[in-house]
């Protein structure tokens, strides 16, 4: 018979396992702390304690009746994988794109999502980001809300419907990126408490008390997460991880938990003999991020670069408000100091946060910083959710896509971005807990009449309306003036991975000329520039030596000597000499 085990510290007079019905006492194991163990035989099953109400495992990898259900075992073993020449690829010079299951198709399945994935290869994208697929109480949501860390979102097609996800990117040369969240879980649904201490109140979050990373019992959590990250990569074949919001991971010890993981994963990697990633979502700006671990960093592979965005958000759109504030003074001088030093907050005041903010970042290293025009959060964390191509002419998305894929660091996308989807994409929830979603709901609302925005303005995250409005229509990629935007995407992408100039990660070899108040900008690429004019009307932009041909151009760009005319809100790549 199979056997059941689960760390269970909190238990005191013991604990069972139910199956299908019956119930099967387990014993204290002597050489784990914490731990009990014992045969029962196989099917759903659930773990009491002390004799309390069933609950589901802890490690489960199958949540078939959602996360307050049974669990139900999972043979990785049994699922046949493809025979495919992909051995995985190092995240250095790829370009990523970022999607959300329940929303890439109106389907909302890992088998919807794997019928579009020939556009992706079109495009010339080299890995899919996947956002969180932990299961969530309902149907609908973003997933950062997930409560069972082993397992798959069962409407979105379960733990084989992922497997044949990463089968079918993997048979087309795609790589697959997961986002995984270890600072937080879910407001319902959430069942470790009453395991053992994964949480502690040694440290507070802006969710409460913190997952339990330096506290007495922290190995059998930092054990717990680090197993479930080891997972994706082993039994799903995952090909790297997104680490959500890492500079909420409240952690005293000597050795932090995301060294600690990033070794796990580099020893993973030696044995299975692919190259695995962490990319780290974080506030913090600083190098030891991704620095290495024997120069006293934390060793993880890429991290994202919100201050890239913000520079080119305010410079595109022109917003100042919030955290936006510090780059919109000078938004063409904020979009130079990203591309040449990385961070703009690399020790400046950041009035944001009212005081210093960030150290410099190293520019040899331009690669481990991930730049973007778009992502979930600075599309959905909006009020509507409206996307930048809601506002912006054609032109001037077109002039952000090229700064985003010609630039030092590496390129991430977000779903729909590269042909200026029309569809919001807006913060949905699905809690099956009433007073859970009307807390949501007047969170929100609040959120935003304090910004100014009318309380009915707001989408009801509840509504399945909201998420019906987020889902992608793959009518337009077809229509104008999507598929404009969309050659001029795949235009960028092509050139990137033919004219290694252009994706040189050397930020100390980026050069960048602009006139702020004309409104253009010009990036030094080797022999190229990328030559922008937001300005509102044509002008001629130097080029700073003599232009010899057009590569590709969005708008009107005509050579002039050694600058080249473009029109309004036009963007032209120059090669020179």
């Amino acid at each position: 018979m199979p056997v059941h085990e689960v760390w269970a510290p909190n238990a005191t007079s013991g604990v069972s396992v139910e199956v299908d019905g019956k119930t099967h006492a387990l014993a204290r194991c002597a050489d784990r702390d914490g731990w009990w163990s014992g045969e029962a035989p196989a099917g759903d099953y659930a773990f009491r304690l002390d004799g309390g109400p069933p609950l589901p495992d802890p490690r489960s990898a199958w949540q078939p009746h959602g996360p307050d259900g049974p669990s139900r075992p999972v043979d990785h073993a049994a699922f046949r994988w493809s025979r495919t020449g992909w051995h995985g690829r190092a995240l250095p010079g790829a370009v990523l794109y970022e999607l959300h299951i329940g929303t890439f198709t109106p389907r909302g399945t890992f088998d919807a999502a794997a019928d579009h994935l020939d556009h992706l290869v079109e495009l010339g994208v080299d890995f899919v980001e996947l956002m969180p697929v932990c299961p969530f109480p309902g149907r609908h949501g973003w997933g950062y809300d997930g409560v069972s860390l082993w397992a798959v979102h069962e409407p979105y097609g379960g733990p084989d419907g992922l497997k044949r996800f990463v089968d079918a990117a993997h048979r087309k040369g795609l790589g697959v990126v997961l986002d995984v969240v270890h600072n937080h879980l879910g407001p319902s649904g959430n069942y470790l408490p009453a395991y053992g201490p994964y949480f502690t109140d040694r440290h507070r979050t802006p969710w409460g008390a913190a997952v339990n990373l330096d506290a007495p019992g922290s190995d059998e959590v930092r054990a717990y997460l680090i197993g479930s990250a080891l997972a994706w990569l082993r039994d799903y074949r995952i090909d790297g991880l997104r680490l959500d919001a890492v500079h909420a991971l409240a952690d005293d010890r000597a050795v932090h938990f995301l060294e600690e993981l990033a070794h796990e994963v580099e020893r993973l990697a030696a044995v299975t003999n692919r190259p695995l990633f962490l990319v780290a979502e974080s506030d913090l700006n600083t190098p030891r991020t991704t620095a290495p671990r024997e120069a006293g960093g934390q060793g993880l592979t890429a991290q994202w670069s919100d201050d890239f965005h913000h520079a080119l958000h305010c410079a595109l759109t022109g917003e100042s408000q919030g955290y936006y504030a510090d780059f919109a003074r000078a938004p063409l001088a904020a979009v130079a100091k990203t591309l040449t030093r990385g961070f703009f907050h690399d020790g400046t005041w950041s009035s944001f946060r009212g005081r210093s903010h960030g150290r410099p970042f190293p520019t040899g290293d331009g690669h481990r910083l991930l730049g973007y025009l778009q992502t979930h959060d600075q599309i959905g964390n909006r009020a509507l959710g409206d996307r930048i191509s809601t506002t912006l002419p054609a032109g001037r998305l077109a002039c952000g896509a090229a700064l985003v894929l010609t630039s030092p660091f590496t390129p991430m996308l977000f779903m729909g971005e590269e042909w200026g989807a029309a569809t919001p994409w807006q913060y949905f929830t699905d809690h099956t807990d009433p007073d859970l979603a009307e807390a949501v709901r007047q969170g929100r609302r609040r959120e935003f009449t304090d910004h100014g925005w009318a309380a009915d303005a707001v989408p009801d995250p509840q509504e399945p309306a909201t998420v019906l409005r987020s889902a992608l229509d793959w009518t337009e990629p077809r229509r104008p003036p999507h598929a404009e935007l969309l050659d001029w995407y795949r235009t960028l992408i092509r050139l990137r991975r033919e004219r290694p100039e252009l994706a040189d990660p050397d930020l100390g070899a980026v050069r960048v000329a602009y006139e702020e108040a004309a409104g253009w900008l010009v990036v030094h690429r080797g022999p190229y520039r990328v030559a922008v004019n937001l300005g509102p009307d044509e002008a001629p932009v130097p080029l700073g030596a003599a232009g010899r041909e057009v590569v590709a151009a969005f708008g009107p760009a005509e050579p002039d000597g050694t600058a080249v005319r473009l029109g309004a809100n036009a963007v032209a790549v120059v090669l020179t000499g």
